[in-house]
């Protein structure tokens, strides 16, 4: 495709930013669009990227990502807490002092009842992956079990000292990450434990919500109460007020950036119009490296897809190089068969549903498809694939369909609401059978993909939830996976060849059909100026400049 060099050229420009200089960067609305929200607007809630962006400017936990571009973005620093804490007791202790003079943005005082409260609050409200990551903590198993009586004794609070102390059942190198991100938010001692939905909840960042619509937009400024304690955890931010507009197709939005009428656009840009904006708007176009993958979870608990065979035809039938197309093309994407992303630690290439099975995939294999489909015995059983309106998901949805129908189902696509669509092929009583959604990374790690979207924790029937979209379950493979997570903060080499054959596992059990990996593509204004792209969080919003 003709776009693909232009592109090229742009990634080698992506790491530059275009700076600002003196006091003028301050002010200003910065304008951004999106197709529509994306369910609870609740912190300790929401697992949608579309708002962890800007939850990261309203949000503080005891430690961040620091909020900056390249690869110091992936570095933990201290935020509410005054330093990062170095465990103790053979790892199992960490011990933070909280800030003094930190007010939420309803004026109340940070305090360490209010650290104390927010932990047991992750578990009372059915936090996603309260079962993966914080059970970690003493009593969160408990807390799992019996949430409306969760006590947590393992988070102490002294209230003299002004201290957190956290006690873990093992040792765990990544729970400072999972601090990190905004489902580790401490929010007022009085929030409600349930999930507030639509109900902003204060926090102590430097950004505030004006209002909120939930299907017109958000309307952010800057927290009355907010002083900048550290530039790296938490940025004053350079726009007075942050506009998230809700409403426009990825067309459309792209045509509004072009003509400045938005500053920046959430959804990925339509593959036919890449070659406009390469050429075009070059110096608009970020391109970016990440951990992401695209996936069709296949339900192994219903028919057709709990039938092996059924999975493994459509492994094998699956041509990954036409879905990198409808994506965008090679700068973009690269076709994948195995769960982990290139650039993730544990990651052994691995490609078995290809013609010439390997490390790399590099066409479909029929013949193995339809013998796999007529061993099934499922050939006339109907499917619908559940996908996302809006591109490049509905296109990919529709291209699944014809596999299927080629393999002998009776197949149709159902378009659901960008904003209700992830939660949608969560719920078990939905009966999804098979789907097209996506996974970037919340911290660079093997388990955020492994653990958290294939162990037993992590399924839920019943809820929206239940990241687990596949339904699959193995104690073995968990309990590989447990001691891949006790093994990683002293011996991480032996748990990377653990988590590299836990991927080969999974991969091999045919549960989901991984894809493609992808880059990220940021298009923005050309008054948009300091685009600043973090490993973590991606788009950081609260340090472009406007004016």
């Amino acid at each position: 495709m003709r776009w693909i060099a232009a592109l090229l050229v742009v990634v080698a420009l992506c790491g530059t930013a275009q700076a600002a200089t003196g006091d003028d960067r301050y002010g200003g609305t910065l304008r951004l669009i999106t197709t529509a929200g994306s369910g609870s607007f609740d912190p300790q809630i929401n697992y949608t990227e579309r708002y962890w962006e800007i939850f990261q400017a309203m949000y503080d936990g005891l430690v961040t990502f620091a909020k900056t571009g390249g690869k110091q973005s992936l570095s933990i620093v201290p935020d509410l807490a005054t330093e990062v804490p170095k465990p103790t007791d053979g790892g199992l202790t960490y011990v933070f002092h909280l800030r003094r003079g930190i007010k939420f943005s309803n004026g109340q005082d940070l305090t360490v009842q209010a650290v104390v409260h927010s932990f047991r609050r992750l578990f009372k409200v059915n936090n996603p992956n309260a079962g993966t990551w914080y059970d970690v903590i003493v009593g969160g198993r408990t807390c799992n079990a019996h949430p409306e009586h969760c006590t947590l004794p393992g988070v102490v609070a002294d209230a003299a000292s002004n201290t957190i102390t956290i006690h873990l059942r093992h040792p765990d190198s990544e729970f400072l990450d999972q601090l990190a991100v905004p489902f580790g938010a401490i929010l007022p001692a009085d929030t409600p434990d349930h999930d507030m939905g639509t109900t902003p909840v204060p926090g102590t960042g430097a950004y505030m919500v004006k209002s909120f619509n939930p299907s017109g937009g958000i309307v952010m400024v800057r927290n009355p109460y907010f002083h900048q304690w550290s530039r790296l955890a938490q940025p004053r931010g350079y726009p007075d007020q942050i506009d998230y507009s809700f409403g426009l197709s990825p067309e459309a939005q792209v045509t509004a950036v072009e003509n400045d009428q938005y500053d920046w656009m959430f959804e990925d840009v339509p593959a036919d119009r890449l070659n406009e904006i390469a050429t075009k708007f070059t110096k608009q176009v970020h391109i970016h490296p990440v951990n992401w993958f695209y996936y069709a979870p296949m339900n192994v608990n219903i028919p057709p897809f709990n039938n092996k065979d059924a999975r493994l035809a459509v492994e094998y039938a699956v041509n990954r190089e036409s879905m990198v197309k409808l994506f965008g093309g090679n700068a973009l994407a690269k076709p994948d068969c195995q769960i982990l992303p290139p650039e993730m630690p544990g990651y052994q290439a691995y490609c078995p549903y290809t013609k010439d099975p390997g490390a790399k995939w590099s066409a479909p294999d029929w013949t193995l498809a339809h013998e796999y489909m007529k061993k099934s015995g499922m050939i006339g059983q109907h499917v619908t694939v559940i996908t996302e309106v809006q591109a490049p998901f509905r296109q990919i949805g529709i291209y699944l369909q014809d596999v299927l129908n080629r393999l002998g189902f009776v197949a149709n696509v159902k378009p659901i609401s960008s904003n209700i669509e992830f939660n949608y092929i969560q719920n078990t009583n939905n009966k999804v059978q098979i789907s097209i959604t996506d996974w970037d990374q919340d911290y660079p790690a093997a388990s955020d993909f492994l653990d958290v979207l294939f162990s037993c924790h992590s399924f839920r029937k019943g809820s929206d939830n239940s990241i687990n979209i596949s339904g699959f379950c193995d104690p073995a493979i968990d309990d590989e996976m447990a001691k891949a997570e006790t093994l990683s903060l002293l011996h991480p080499k032996a748990a990377n060849a653990i988590w590299a054959h836990v991927d080969h596992q999974i991969t091999r059990r045919a549960v989901v059909v991984s894809l493609f990996s992808v880059a990220k593509l940021d298009f923005t204004s050309s008054s948009l100026k300091n685009f600043t792209f973090s490993g973590e969080y991606m788009f950081l919003p609260q340090l472009a400049v406007v004016k």
